[in-house]
Parts: C-alpha cells; sequence; structure tokens
C-alpha cells in the first residue's frame, strides 16, 4: 500500500530563473472565511540553498477580481524545516477564488534573478464572523438543478427499452 505524505501533496511549487517557491496557506490549503490563515513561501536558488526574507525585497499582493484587495506585511516564519522564510497571516473576508502574488528582488545583486509567482486559493465559508458588514449580509442563491445526469440516463434506458420492445416484435 502506498502512504503519501500529507504535506507533500498539499504544497504548491512553482520556478523562474533560478529561483523556486514551495507555497503553503494554513489550514492545509483550506482558509476559511473570516480566520487567520498563515501563507509561506519556502524561496531557494537552484541546488535548493533557502532564500530567507531578510535577503530578499519581497511584495505580497492579495489579488480578487484583478482588483488588489491587500498587501499584508511579510515576515520571517520558521515552517517545516525551512527558517526565516516570507509568510504572512490573511484574513479573507469572503469566500471565493483569489491569487496570492508574491514578487521580490534580492536585497545583494546577483544573489537570485528577479522573481513573480502567483497562486490561486480557494476560500470556504468560515464559522469565524464575517470581517465587513457588505460579506456579512447573507446572500440569495438560487439552487441549481443538475438535470443533465438524470435526463441523459432516462433517454439511454428509453432507447434501450424501446430497441428490447422493436426486437421482440421482430420475432
Amino acid at each position: 500500500m502506498l502512504h503519501l505524505n500529507d504535506n507533500l501533496i498539499a504544497h504548491n511549487i512553482k520556478t523562474s530563473g533560478n529561483v523556486a517557491a514551495t507555497f503553503h496557506i494554513e489550514p492545509n490549503h483550506n482558509p476559511k472565511v473570516g480566520e487567520v490563515s498563515q501563507a509561506w513561501f519556502a524561496l531557494t536558488k537552484a541546488g535548493g540553498e533557502i532564500i530567507p526574507l531578510d535577503r530578499c525585497n519581497c511584495q505580497l499582493k492579495v489579488i480578487s477580481k484583478n482588483t488588489i484587495l491587500k498587501q499584508p506585511q511579510l515576515k520571517a516564519i520558521s515552517a517545516e524545516q525551512y527558517q526565516g522564510i516570507p509568510g504572512a497571516d490573511i484574513t479573507f473576508p469572503k469566500a471565493g477564488i483569489y491569487t496570492l502574488e508574491i514578487s521580490g528582488t534580492p536585497k545583494q545583486a546577483d544573489d537570485f534573478n528577479e522573481f513573480q509567482f502567483a497562486y490561486e486559493v480557494t476560500v470556504q465559508a468560515g464559522t469565524a464572523p464575517q470581517s465587513s458588514p457588505v460579506a456579512a449580509t447573507p446572500i440569495q442563491t438560487t439552487p441549481q438543478t443538475n438535470w443533465v445526469l438524470p435526463v441523459g440516463l432516462s433517454a439511454i434506458v428509453l432507447l434501450t427499452g424501446a430497441w428490447i420492445v422493436k426486437r421482440t416484435l421482430k420475432k
């Protein structure tokens, strides 16, 4: 039986030039509305050398529908085997898909290439109170019925039945 480490599955890795970024957001890539989520970015140079926050002019943007909502202050954190990497606490105002965009330049010339990485995050409704009155207003939605599967199965059953009857009548 194959057992995989959940931490390996829950990280997104991207590369640009000589920089790679491993992204993770707590809890387990499943942030909730109104609850603090910690996002972190393990930046490494080719060969695996860690790029700590104190060597990077890094910026983080939280984007929704092509609008920058926040630019949280990055802080040096330790996560898993990584020390001093960029991280931020983020509270998402409402459910939906957000983009976290981290970019950076080296504080010391030629330390590493300039980079920019974007990660999509899906935020689910949470149990914590909403952070804004607008987000706290209940949204009325019309339930969508999934009619394709029942109609398709019914058509198959009817066509099969008609074929059997036609075959029986020919005999």
